[in-house]
């Protein structure tokens, strides 16, 4: 199951975007969504979006 970001929980800093190693991060109007197709949740490791993201809750399994 991919990853999902909360645009309500969004501040759209970026960080999540440059940390994704499969580039399943992108912008969509005023804040950042991941494209499940592309999202392996970094294979098994601790997804690297979350470790970054400066919002608590704001990236959650989709």
């Amino acid at each position: 199951m991919a990853m999902k970001i909360l645009a309500e929980e969004c501040t759209a800093c970026g960080a999540c975007e440059f940390e994704c190693p499969n580039a399943a991060i992108s912008m969509k109007g005023d804040v950042y969504v991941i494209k499940a197709s592309a999202c392996t949740e970094c294979d098994g490791d601790a997804p690297k979006c979350t470790a970054v993201c400066p919002t608590d809750g704001c990236i959650v399994q989709g």
